[in-house]
């Protein structure tokens, strides 16, 4: 699961199409609700960042998500603002297959100083039992 997650989160960096910075933690195993940890049930879980280019470019690749997710396998089944004080753009998807969910979410700090402006891009898989050594 953790290649499958992987090739999830490339494509939407595919489709983001930035010349930016990108953060590298990969995905990690995290519990499943509602399971013990004994069970072996988990959900992969990848969180990313783009950073470093213009808050207009993030804004078109934004636009970018909203017309290429559906022809590669997504369904929007959110867009608009997130609940944040700073009521950031928000993009909510699910894979047609079922098998992953990805939050995408902008945040526009220029009016902070020190803060960096960046999309945050997080990939969440379906549940699953995994398989024991």
């Amino acid at each position: 699961m953790n290649k499958l997650t992987k090739e999830a989160s490339s494509g939407i960096l595919d489709i983001i199409d930035l010349a930016a910075k990108v953060t590298e933690p990969g995905p990690r195993p995290t519990p499943c609700s509602g399971y013990s940890e004994d069970a072996g049930v988990v959900r992969m879980r990848h969180p990313w960042s783009v950073y470093g280019v213009p808050v207009p470019d993030m804004e078109k690749a934004m636009d970018r998500l909203r017309r290429e997710l559906g022809k590669k396998g997504w369904k929007i089944v959110k867009d608009g603002r997130d609940s944040s004080k700073a009521k950031s753009p928000q993009i909510v998807a699910d894979r047609k297959n079922g098998m992953f969910s990805v939050d995408i979410r902008l945040h526009d700090e220029r009016e902070h100083s020190g803060s960096t402006s960046l999309i945050e891009v997080t990939v969440v898989s379906d549940c699953f039992r995994r398989p024991k050594d």
